[in-house]
């Protein structure tokens, strides 16, 4: 199966439902697009809507739907920044808690949208660290 070849390190380290939903929607979206960055996108657009990204892992969120601006409105003309696989859309205290958990340092003192760009980064480099780069 392709999905399973091209799974991101970021998927294999977390659930298998995670997992599963990539490569199902990777492997429908080569079919429709071929292989390349647009079935990466669409298969993390899935991730997204059920996951968000914690560390270097992906964890199930509260509830599913879109996790950002871009998430919400989507398409391929409309490009919007995206959150990385943070769950901008949480509430307040749901990004604490995960800033809490990553140790993101000043995060009392910080705003929802400092939190998601801090969380972000606390996520990129827990990634980095896993892949040892």
């Amino acid at each position: 199966m392709p999905g399973r070849e091209d799974l991101p390190s970021t998927l294999r380290r977390s659930p298998e439902k995670a997992q599963r939903t990539w490569e199902k929607t990777h492997d429908s979206a080569v079919e429709t697009y071929g292989e390349g960055e647009r079935s990466h996108r669409t298969a993390f657009a899935a991730v997204k809507h059920q996951f968000e990204k914690v560390g270097d892992h992906w964890e199930p969120k509260g509830r599913k739907g879109p996790s950002d601006q871009q998430a919400a409105g989507g398409g391929p003309e409309r490009r919007a920044p995206t959150a990385s696989g943070v769950d901008a859309n949480a509430t307040k205290d749901h990004l604490m808690s995960v800033a809490r958990k990553l140790d993101v340092p000043g995060r009392s003192g910080m705003t929802k949208p400092e939190l998601v760009t801090a969380i972000e980064k606390a996520n990129d480099r827990a990634t980095r660290k896993a892949r040892g780069d």
